[in-house]
């Protein structure tokens, strides 16, 4: 994840908006003008508050902290079918011999 921005600045740009959407006809005209006011990209300042909702549970879709947890568990997953594909060609390679010699396939 991109961290251009500091936790703090998103929970300022945050505060923001949602100070700002009252004054606004919608939801996206609040986010133009804090964004402008920030200088960040509306689609920044978009995807945060999308996040925002649906870690409170306001929104459907997966909370943050389950799709960093997913993510890590994938890469062990990975890892280990990786280790599994090692220790396989190993076994097959050392089955390959004995104390004689190399075994006749």
């Amino acid at each position: 994840m991109n961290q251009k921005y500091s936790p703090e600045m998103r929970e300022r740009a945050l505060r923001m908006l949602d100070e700002a959407k009252p004054e606004h006809p919608n939801l996206m005209t609040a986010v133009r003008h804090v964004a402008g006011l920030l200088g960040m990209s509306a689609e920044t300042l978009r995807v945060w508050h999308r996040r925002r909702e649906v870690d409170a549970g306001q929104r459907p879709g997966v909370p943050s902290d389950i799709a960093e947890e997913n993510a890590r568990l994938r890469r062990e997953v990975a890892e280990s079918r990786r280790a599994n594909e090692i220790l396989k060609a190993a076994s097959v390679f050392f089955g390959l011999f004995t104390v004689e010699g190399v075994v006749a396939v």
